[in-house]
């Protein structure tokens, strides 16, 4: 997809026609904050400019507005405008979040910072799966994975398969906080793998592993379920080369 941008303009590209007028805006603009074209403390242009020179009605500007003032991206103050927020304050596990930081180039930290978070949850979820997993779940994994093998992970169908077996690992927990963090998991599991290929197809086969995984899972393992799940994660993180500095 084309997308323009002129740093320091606040215009946008609105040429994806899936999304309404104002999550357009709002993905556009969450984009440009993510990737540091809009520092902390930058000043977005006024309402009636940005509608102007965009040609959008105000009422689409101030929903995307909201949109990401509800991710906490940016505040609004009457008299001061709309600012970019400390990233601090970013919701960087929202789903979309995760997507605007990898549609542009994340940082190493962010990168880590990711693996790391689901180094701590993955591998305790698969051990309480292993133990409290159902049939009707078990053929939801083996399904996935059927799935990932007849696409493969290059593909948005293997891809889709990959995120919904990682779903239904954590939903397998019973643990409803556990399951909460599915859509997080899910949204990692994509652009983590999407980011991986953008430069270079996939350095080796993951599917193997996901079958030790569901094998152990299949077995009532815990044990071997969270050391498959860490050894998963550790062979995902090795496979993204360090982004080149500049």
């Amino acid at each position: 997809m084309s997308r323009k941008k002129v740093a320091g303009t606040d215009t946008i590209d609105r040429s994806d026609k899936s999304l309404r007028l104002h999550g357009s805006i709002a993905r556009d603009l969450g984009i440009a904050i993510v990737t540091g074209q809009y520092p902390p403390g930058h000043v977005l242009t006024s309402e009636v400019d940005f509608a102007e020179r965009n040609h959008i009605s105000r009422t689409a500007y101030r929903e995307a507005i909201r949109i990401l003032a509800a991710k906490g991206l940016v505040e609004s103050r009457p008299k001061a405008g709309t600012k970019i927020t400390d990233p601090s304050r970013w919701h960087i596990l929202d789903p979309d979040v995760l997507a605007w930081t990898f549609e542009g180039e994340p940082s190493q930290q962010a990168i880590d910072d990711l693996f790391e978070l689901r180094l701590i949850i993955e591998p305790a979820a698969a051990e309480i799966a292993a133990t409290r997993r159902t049939g009707a779940q078990l053929a939801q994994m083996g399904h996935s994975l059927e799935e990932m093998a007849r696409h493969t992970l290059a593909s948005p169908l293997g891809q889709a398969a990959d995120q919904a077996f990682h779903t239904t690992l954590l939903k397998a927990t019973g643990n409803m906080a556990l399951i909460s963090l599915a859509s997080t998991i899910s949204a990692a599991v994509r652009w983590t793998t999407i980011y991986k290929q953008r430069k270079r197809k996939l350095p080796r086969d993951p599917l193997p592993d996901h079958r030790l995984l569901f094998d152990a899972v299949a077995d009532g393992n815990g044990p071997a379920a969270r050391a498959a799940m860490q050894k998963l994660i550790e062979l995902a993180l090795a496979d993204i080369d360090p982004p080149a500095e500049g």
